[in-house]
């Protein structure tokens, strides 16, 4: 049968899918990429604000409409199915099977119960998850992060260090939904590593939902930055990163690993939130704004070319124009490299969702703007100061028009961050694709670079 997939949502998302195109490909099954050819639609969802929502529920309404035709089965896994299961039973009949997260375990069991037409079972469905008890949802087993299918081409693979989150941010329904954090172990990370380098890759991209927190519940302290080093002595790796870093776990041995390991690109992604210490209180963040002033500073101190990135969230229950203005103000005077903004999404079962004094959406709406305007000007002040410099580039693709490689430097996330363009009508673009080059910046854009081989 043929089997197509939809991962919705983030990175870490995005391996569970891999792991069941995985499952599906070990069991002969043909994975492809047009729904119209699918007899069997998986869904993976994304549950934490209301935007994903909308966008799973959308989704999985278009892909039922292809049940009209050649699919027979439309299966729903992921966050959403996690946090709404019941509500989703009753309203969505078109969609065969939901798997919550802490099923993935029979997974398998229970896509082959559903084929034979078995009755399909979901442990401790009518069960609700409340917000003072938050369970552990179990790992996915060594041998299924060995056996996934990686999506995102020859070049860079996510690889996930860990589980869940125990942060417990007063606007974040993530703990709800993906239990507390759990560290995988070591040895199984660094196998899998060893197993995507066979295959060609040649960037990793360690993630979790605070990595700096990895190996605190397994070995009593971080150990991210061993990590970091036993990951940079695999042969074929030749970058690695880590998303996301929270403040308060960056530590000096962390930033020493970072400054000195070739392999490690010089590229933190610090989500801060806000810098409003009254703000920070509110949303049960562990800094303050001295503290991560101190911290942009020593990164800074310590690796002059690094690349700084950071996430915020306006219009948070009683943000008022004062601590709007003093973020306003922190990100004009700090010069982020790279910065995201979300407006702040009232979810419920999170203690922000009973404060008082919510922000009208217009307000959110508006400040949203003015710190995403705030944030070009820097971006393009920065991109300019580009222009000449030597870069590396990892060549990834060819335009749709064949006039462009088009690659990313060590300081570019995917999908995330900006790409280069290198226009050179003489190249022989099939023998740059998937390779590094060196190369010069000769003109930029708010985000992009054009960039010259020599």
């Amino acid at each position: 049968m043929n089997v197509g997939f939809i991962s919705l949502g983030c990175s870490k998302n995005l391996i569970d899918t891999e792991v069941m195109i995985g499952k599906f490909k070990n069991n002969d099954y043909k994975i492809v990429n047009n729904p119209k050819e699918a007899e069997i639609i998986v869904i993976n969802t994304c549950g934490f604000i209301q935007q994903a929502k909308e966008e799973a529920i959308n989704t999985i309404l278009e892909m039922a409409g292809y049940k009209q035709k050649k699919c027979k089965y439309l299966i729903v896994i992921g966050c959403l199915v996690q946090r709404y299961y019941n509500e989703l039973i009753k309203a969505l009949p078109e969609v065969d099977l939901f798997i919550k997260i802490d099923e993935y375990q029979d997974f398998w069991e229970k896509v082959e119960q559903l084929i034979k037409h078995e009755k399909v079972y979901c442990t401790n469905c009518n069960k609700k998850i409340k917000t003072s008890k938050i369970k552990t949802i179990p790992l996915l087993k060594k041998e299924e992060y060995e056996q996934r299918t990686i999506t995102t081409g020859q070049n860079f693979a996510y690889i996930k260090i860990g589980e869940g989150c125990s942060n417990m941010c007063t606007y974040c329904a993530i703990p709800y939904i993906r239990g507390k954090f759990i560290s995988r172990k070591m040895e199984d990370i660094l196998d899998e590593a060893e197993m995507l380098a066979t295959i060609g890759i040649k960037e990793l991209i360690v993630i979790a939902q605070d990595t700096t927190k990895y190996g605190i519940d397994l070995y009593g302290k971080p150990m991210l930055s061993k990590l970091l080093n036993k990951l940079s002595k695999i042969k074929g790796i030749k970058w690695i990163r880590f998303l996301y870093s929270y403040p308060e776990g960056i530590t000096d041995e962390l930033i020493k690993e970072v400054k000195e390991n070739n392999k490690i690109c010089k590229y933190f992604d610090i989500p801060i939130q806000h810098i409003s210490n009254n703000i920070l209180k509110a949303m049960n963040r562990k800094t303050d704004k001295s503290s991560i002033e101190q911290l942009i500073s020593k990164i800074r101190k310590n690796i002059p070319n690094v690349t700084l990135r950071t996430s915020l969230i306006v219009g948070f229950p009683g943000e008022n124009q004062t601590e709007f203005n003093e973020l306003y103000e922190f990100v004009k005077e700090t010069k982020f490299d790279k910065l995201g903004v979300f407006m702040y999404s009232k979810e419920e079962g999170t203690p922000a969702a009973k404060m008082k004094n919510q922000i009208h959406w217009k307000t959110k709406k508006s400040r949203y703007n003015n710190i995403m305007n705030i944030q070009r000007q820097i971006s393009r002040e920065k991109q300019k100061e580009k222009i000449g410099q030597d870069c590396e580039v990892l060549i990834e693709g060819i335009s749709f028009d064949n006039r462009y490689l088009i690659g990313r430097t060590s300081k570019d996330v995917p999908d995330i961050d900006g790409i280069v363009y290198i226009k050179n009508d003489d190249l022989n673009k099939d023998e740059y694709k998937n390779n590094f080059v060196k190369c010069k910046i000769i003109y930029t854009r708010d985000y992009d670079l054009i960039a010259q081989i020599y």
